[in-house]
């Protein structure tokens, strides 16, 4: 996996709003959007299931600052993930964390 493609589509998919995510890698990411936006804290190592649940019980208590932040918690609300899990989840949440070009994609 490219973690930049996971990157991209979840910010197309915010931007656009549509779509929905579809697998684990765009889950960390996104999840990773969520700490940057939010005072929901994750750890770094976090499995799916568990952030599943994290997520769950944090997103109702957060407000979204615009459609695409909505679109966002939406997304993570609906999203079931798999048991998979690898060091570029880790990377992904991480990227989201410290992402400083929010819902910008550069394609060159």
């Amino acid at each position: 996996m490219v973690p930049s493609i996971a990157r991209q589509s979840v910010i197309i998919k915010c931007n656009m709003q549509k779509s929905i995510l579809t697998g684990n890698y765009e889950f960390y990411y996104a999840a990773g959007l969520v700490t940057k936006l939010s005072d929901i804290e994750i750890a770094d190592d976090i499995q799916p299931e568990k952030l599943q649940e994290l997520l769950a019980e944090k997103i109702p208590t957060c407000t979204a600052k615009d459609e695409k932040e909505a679109y966002l918690y939406q997304m993570l609300m609906d999203y079931r993930p798999s048991e998979e899990y690898d060091e570029q989840m880790k990377e992904l949440l991480l990227w989201g964390k410290r992402e400083n070009s929010l819902w910008s994609v550069t394609i060159s």
